[in-house]
């Protein structure tokens, strides 16, 4: 059942740039390496339980909202769905698409081919530049200049084809002085598939973007998803990141800072049970002078599952003034977890501020005590204790309803009702 081939590829429909884009792609990812957990890219993954060629094409998306997608989120500028890799639904405020906004399938968008792929380029992952040979419905979304959009947009990724590999890629471009937020919702039925998204995100001069991505996929899914965002001078990148599903869910994020001033914040939580395994890599890639980065992942492991965040801090010979941060701190709350924190520098310039911690550790058995002893139940007690160390991560998320959708995420990880 192998849906890794040249004719696959071809087989899939869309404009004559985009036959040629996966043309392209196709061609790499034949001759690059495939994914081992020998190569440093993959350490410590369980990429080796992955069978690629076990995966098929996921087929026709069904042309109807599935009534398990959530889009209750009020006030929304914005809603896109997108099932199996397809766009099914796309809407945009009146007000903005007459102010120049654009928010479609690219495929049916002119000159989409000047966005998709730009940010990214071609991947050294190998399961990225997949993500080029076989997507067949990327979504794109364009701020134009000076276009401030005031409200959210949402994006629901959904992944209902059991046995397949899945391909979405979603294309942000916030043009010179604009700014846009976009929330993310990655879900899926409790089936096995392999679903490989590709995020970009391009901030202009002076722009500022937001992504907020919640993946809450079914326990038997795979994922290995990419998110690369490009910072121009004077702007500013927002990733919040929120894992709770998957069998194996991996994020690669890269933030790149290319012009000179450009920041970035990077934050993610995540709640591993059971037998899960999360999987962060992330690069703070300092190309520019006078950049600021800051990244803090906070992350609870359960039961026997496994975290590991492997982060880069690499400040080039030209990025003098550099200021980054990044900060991994874990909890244990069994002692059959475990999590793998591995921060690293690459310094190039010595005009630079730059610090990495990390911290591995049970839960505070002091806080846990005194809150037993004033008669509070130890799931419920481990659960305002979680609350309060995500606190400063999900402080970040820019709606209320989502951070109280990621309370009761953490409650169900608990078994208490929220």
């Amino acid at each position: 059942m192998n849906t890794l081939t040249f004719a696959a590829s071809a087989a899939l429909d869309g404009p004559d740039w985009f036959a040629q884009f996966r043309r392209s792609g196709a061609e790499a990812f034949a001759a690059a390496t495939r994914p081992s957990s020998e190569q440093e890219i993959w350490r410590y993954s369980r990429i080796g339980e992955l069978d690629l060629d076990g995966f098929g094409p996921p087929g026709a998306a069904e042309a109807s909202l599935p009534a398990t997608v959530d889009t209750t989120l009020a006030d929304l500028a914005g809603l896109a769905v997108v099932q199996n890799g397809r766009v099914i639904r796309c809407e945009l405020s009146p007000e903005l698409a007459a102010r120049g906004v654009k928010f479609a399938s690219a495929v049916e968008l002119d000159h989409a081919e000047a966005y998709v792929g730009q940010v990214i380029g071609r991947s050294d992952d190998a399961l990225a530049v997949a993500n080029d040979a076989y997507g067949s419905d990327p979504l794109l979304l364009v701020v134009p200049r000076g276009v401030t959009v005031d409200r959210p947009i949402m994006v629901v990724d959904w992944v209902s084809a059991g046995g397949a590999a899945v391909f979405s890629r979603l294309v942000v471009q916030a043009d010179a002085g604009s700014a846009v937020t976009v929330l993310h919702q990655q879900r899926s039925d409790d089936q096995n598939c392999w679903i490989a998204p590709v995020v970009e995100l391009h901030a202009a001069r002076d722009a500022r973007v937001g992504y907020m991505v919640l993946q809450d996929l079914g326990v038997a899914s795979w994922q290995t998803a990419t998110v690369v965002a490009e910072a121009h001078q004077q702007s500013t990148i927002d990733v919040v990141a929120a894992a709770f599903g998957g069998h194996y869910a991996r994020l690669r994020l890269d933030l790149r800072l290319v012009g000179r001033g450009a920041s970035g914040n990077l934050a993610a939580l995540y709640f591993a049970d059971g037998s899960q395994m999360f999987d962060f890599r992330t690069l703070q890639d300092h190309q520019a002078p006078d950049c600021r980065s800051d990244l803090l992942f906070k992350g609870v492991v359960d039961g026997q599952s496994h975290s590991v965040y492997s982060g880069m801090i690499h400040v080039r010979p030209e990025a003098r003034g550099t200021n980054a941060l990044q900060t991994n701190r874990n909890i244990k709350l069994s002692d059959a977890a475990w999590a793998d924190s591995v921060p690293n520098l690459q310094i190039e310039n010595s005009d630079v501020r730059c610090s990495h911690a990390s911290t591995v550790g049970p839960i505070d058995q002091e806080q846990r005590f005194y809150l037993e002893s004033r008669g509070v139940p130890t799931r419920r007690a481990e659960q305002l204790i979680v609350g309060g160390f995500f606190d400063d991560v999900a402080t970040r998320l820019p709606h209320d309803e989502l951070r109280a959708q990621i309370a009761a995420l953490v409650g169900t990880k608990l078994g208490v009702a929220s």
